[in-house]
This record gives C-alpha cells, structure tokens and sequence, in this order.
C-alpha cells in the first residue's frame, strides 16, 4: 500500500491494491504455508484412515464368525461357507434391527452406502459431519455386513474416513474449503485403505467431493492416500485386491463386442439405479416405523441368502471367482440376479453398507455371461470371461455414479494387468454417454440428494475468471472528475444525463496533475446532499480516498474478489508503475464480458472452411 498527497486536499489519497481487512476478517496466511499446514494434516489423516480401515475388516471378520460360525475370532471369512441351513435366514434380521435401532436413536446418517452422505456434507454443512457419525457408521456397517449384508465395505469407510477428515479441520482454524479438501481426504484415503488402489482413491475424491483440480487440493489428497495404501500394505498385504491370472482381452478382434457390452453396462448401471430407489420408495410406503425397514428388508436379503449362499457378506471370494473364470455361466447368471436383488432389497430398506464390492459382483457376473453367450452363439469369438467381467466390473459403476475415470483406473489398479486399459476406457465411456443421456440429472450417488432439493453439478472445468485479464474487458472510457467539482455541481451533470459522467455508477476523482485522488458514486452524491442540500463540499470530500485498484495484467478473477471482499461494485485500473495514473474502468459489465465470452465460445458456432467447396 503506497500513500500520495492529494492537490485538492489536506488529507492523503490511499491507493490499494487489496481491501487489506474487511471487518474482523484479517487476509489469510500465505497459500503456500497454508498447503503445507493441510499437507501435515492429511498425512495425519490418511495414516489414522489406515488404521480404521483395518479395524473395520477385523469387526467385520468378528461379526461374521460370531454370528455365522459362533467362534470369537478376527480373520476375514466369507459367510456363504456357514453350515446354518435354515438358521441363516434369521441373522440378517438381527443385524437389521440393530442397525435399525442405531439409526434411529444414534444418527440417521449412518444409513445408506455413505457416499452420497459425504457429499451432502460438503454441500450443506460446510463440509462439517458430527463426530458420532465417525464413530455409528463403521460399527453399523460391520454388523450390517457381518450378519450377512450383501454390502462392501468402502462406502462407509469413505464416509468414515471423510468424517474423520472433517474433524481435524474442525479440530483447527481452517476455513470451509480447506475442511472440504481434508474431508475429501479422509475419503480417498478410506478408498485407498481398502482396496489397495491409492490412484483411484485420488481420482474418486476429486470426481465425487471436490469438483476441483488445484495444488491446494491434490498434494494432500496423494499424500492421505498414499500414507493410508501404505497403512494396508504392511497390515494386509502389499498385492492386489484381486489376484487373476493372465487375461487375453482380445484386442483389436473383441472390440465390436466391446461396443456391444458398453451398452449393456450403460443400461444395467441407469436399471440399477431406478430399481434402488424404486425399492427405496416402496419401503416409505409401509405402514410401520421406519426403525424396522431394515430388519424387513434383511429378511428378504435371509431368504434369498438360503438359496444362494454366495450373497451373503462382502463376496470379495466371489468376485475373484469370477475374474478368474472359475464359475458356470449358469451360476453366473443366478450371483448376477440373486446379488442385485439382495443389495436392493437390503439397502434400499436404509440399512447401513456400501455400493462398490456388490456392484462389482454382479456387473462382473453379467460381463462374464455376455462373454460366454457371445462364445456360444459364435464360437470364433474366443472372448474370454475373466476379461470381460473385469471391464464390467468398472463400467457399470464408473456409469451409475458419474465417475468414470475413477473406476478406469480403479479397475486396472485391483488387477494390475495394463492390458485392460484399453477395453476399460472403450466400454467405461460408452456406458456412461448411455447413462447420462438416460439420466442426464442425477446419478446413482447424487439422487438421494436430488430428492431432497440439492442438485450437484458434477462437470468441473477451468474458471474462465483466471483466463481472461483485467486489459481485455475494461471500459476505455473513463468517468473522471476534478477534485474541486462541487457536489452540486456534479448533481446537476446526472440529472442532465450529461456524457461527461457516463453511465457509470462510480466516477474517479483526479487531482490537478490528473492522477487519481478518490472515487465518488451515485449513492455518495445522494448523501453528501442529504447532510447539506446546498452542496457545497467538494467531490473529494464527499467520496473516499481510500482506492481500491486492479491492474492492466491482473487476472479478473484476482479483481473481482477484490470488488467482493470489499463490497464495491468497480475498480480503477491503474498502471503498475505509476498507481495513481487511471488506465480504464472495470465494473460488473466487464466482470460479466468473461463470462458472454465463454458462453459464446460453447453456443456460438462458426462456418467451416469446407463450406466453401
């Protein structure tokens, strides 16, 4: 900030370059020590999602043992092997009720596969979640799971995880943004814990919960989720989620079938959907106390467990099955439908337990049908199942939840075979194009909340505000006065229109050197007649001598936060080397040109050189 004496006053003229403070709140630190401040923090948070990550495997293992081996142990087994006939039926109505109760009387956040929770944390509360839901979800879930739930575990491990995150920055004097990057990386670090995929986890956040790609967010997002994937190697193993044998993904001879299965994938991932909240729906309908949904929908989830053993729990044997083509496609067809209707059933009930590991069983059980029903009708195909399983397994749920990119990556980083890039990519973004045109408002994560009046928008793209300078919208014609105009005079010139005073609510006040001494508006005339109806005082008087400017080379983004942190509606542009010499005009109009040029840019549609042929 530089002070110049005013001729046309006793009192000095202050140009500033930002607003310096506005009211009680004072200009942050630093970005970059502040970046280094959420990169502490998210080390912290990632190695603490690690561990939470670990411990709900092992309540998850405990539940399961007690309920359907009665042994006290920790280790991670899979409930299709239990020896209950029909006993089974019943435990999943007892974790049910519960979780029921949990909801009910603990928090109602718990409910559902956590994701969209998180989101709606972001949107609403300032990226603030209570701590009990840190505390309620990875517990409901592990008994959900544990006797029997058809659920993965990742859903609330990301809401855990995001929870914790959003607590540390509660814990500290952060601002709404900075606890949305470190809730965000308490989710990719849950991610990353679990399935040992510390890419995805990354990718997942930034598509699910920021809808941004700055510095600010990204170095602490790989810094949780690489702390948290080191966490699961030493404590559960460094190697893949999954572990297959070599795949043969037929490219370039299975690409047409490739196209083929995009579009199955796009239209089982919007079917899906509509059949989880249909089943949702349903379930608001019955005439008892939500308290009980829960036990009712695992009820159905017991019956169907009887007959097909294999959906019961979190299946991750299941689907390495499949992956490694060890199933009929007979059995294959039964997990594909026996799974989906299990999950819907039970999580549409409000039950407590994630999307991912269930989904995945499913869409690899319908990609591993394809493969062998095209095998069947023409034999020279040679599709492999394991292959094609594998790229549905990514489809279908990178299509229903609008994060395509994460579940490409998510996909390959569970197998580790680079050979399945390409088909990832090929059917991933056909089975989006299909989702998105079916359901072009919402996904399978955001509908819950479209439900409720909170619509996401989940393209991001680069503010045109930081590409566009302060020089290329500015107004030329500058409004300037003396500094020795009288106020009445002045008022005289509005009432007349006068086009030495513009249409322009501002108005620059120049010395007798023409360098800028002040600024004067509308609404500073109007005062300044009110306190004496002669107008005497001079335009200097009656505006203010602390200027807040911009520069030529100054980014709009840059000048219009000044124009918000201190309520006024243009800037003088000055020049750099000389902060008193009026350059242009920037006001609303030029904030708004940046963006008409951007709408221009995507509707405006300019003729073609082939037109001329």
């Amino acid at each position: 900030m530089s002070e110049n004496k005013s001729n046309a006053g006793s009192r000095p003229a202050t140009i500033a370059a930002t607003g310096g403070q506005v009211g009680d709140v004072r200009i942050a630190e630093p970005a970059q020590f502040r970046m280094v401040l959420m990169s502490f923090l998210a080390g912290g948070i990632g190695l603490l999602a690690g561990l939470i990550a670990f411990v709900l495997y092992q309540l998850i293992g405990l539940f399961t043992n007690i309920f359907f081996y009665h042994r006290f142990a920790a280790e991670f087994l899979s409930a299709r092997h239990n020896q209950l006939g029909l006993w089974v039926i019943p435990i999943p109505v007892i974790g049910g009720i519960i979780v029921g109760f949990m909801a009910k009387y603990g928090s109602s956040k718990i409910k559902g596969h956590g994701i969209p929770e998180a989101m709606e944390a972001v949107m609403v509360n300032r990226s603030r979640i209570e701590p009990r839901v840190a505390i309620l979800k990875p517990i409901s879930a592990a008994i959900a799971i544990g006797t029997g739930g058809p659920f993965g575990a990742e859903g609330p491990i990301i809401q855990t995880g995001g929870a914790v995150g959003s607590l540390v920055g509660q814990a500290f004097h952060t601002t709404a943004s900075e606890r949305k990057v470190l809730l965000a990386c308490g989710a990719a670090a849950g991610m990353s814990a679990t399935f040992n995929t510390p890419i995805a986890g990354v990718i997942l956040a930034i598509e699910l919960l920021l809808f941004e790609f700055k510095a600010r967010s990204f170095i602490p997002l790989v810094i949780a989720s690489t702390l948290a994937t080191a966490v699961h190697m030493q404590l559960l193993g460094a190697g893949p989620m999954f572990k297959v044998t070599p795949m043969d993904f037929g490219i370039p001879h299975a690409l047409p079938f490739y196209l083929v299965l995009g579009a199955v994938c796009g239209l089982a991932a919007v079917g899906f959907s509509k059949l989880l909240y249909w089943t949702e729906d349903q379930f608001e309908k019955l005439p008892v106390d939500e308290l009980w949904w829960p036990a009712i929908g695992a009820l159905g989830l017991g019956i169907i467990g009887y007959f097909v053993p294999r959906v019961l729990g979190v299946g991750y044997d299941t689907i390495g099955d499949i992956l490694n083509a060890n199933l009929a496609w007979k059995l294959l067809l039964v997990v594909m439908v026996a799974k989906a209707v299990a999950l819907v059933i039970s999580l549409g009930s409000g039950t407590s337990g994630g999307l991912l590991a269930p989904m995945f069983m499913s869409s690899a059980a319908m990609g591993g049908v394809f493969a062998m029903g095209v095998d069947r009708i023409l034999p020279a195909a040679n599709l492999s199942a394991g292959a094609f399983a594998l790229v549905a397994m990514g489809a279908v749920f990178g299509a229903a939840s609008r994060a395509t990119f994460s579940f490409i990556i998510f996909a390959f980083e569970i197998t580790r075979d680079y050979n399945s890039v390409l088909p990832l990519m090929l059917v991933s973004v056909i089975a989006d194009g299909i989702a998105m045109w079916l359901m072009p408002r919402a996904s399978i994560m955001t509908e819950k909340l479209a439900r409720r009046g909170l619509h996401i928008h989940q393209d991001y793209e680069a503010d045109v505000m930081q590409q566009v300078r302060v020089s290329e919208t500015m107004d030329r014609d500058v409004p300037t006065l003396p500094a020795n105009m009288k106020v009445s005079e002045l008022s005289d010139l509005i009432a007349r229109r006068d086009p030495s005073v513009g249409r322009h609510q501002g108005m620059f006040v120049l010395d007798a050197d023409g360098k800028l001494a002040g600024v004067i508006t509308r609404g500073d005339v109007m005062r300044a007649l009110d306190a004496d109806p002669s107008g005497a005082l001079t335009v200097l008087d009656a505006g203010t001598r602390t200027v807040i400017v911009t520069y030529p080379d100054e980014m709009l983004h840059d000048a219009s936060s000044k124009m918000l942190r201190n309520n006024i509606g243009r800037l003088p542009v000055v020049d750099r080397k000389d902060p008193r010499k009026v350059l242009g005009y920037l006001g609303r109009p030029g904030i708004m040109a940046a963006r008409l040029r951007r709408l221009d840019e995507e509707h405006v549609r300019e003729p073609g050189w082939i037109k001329r042929f």
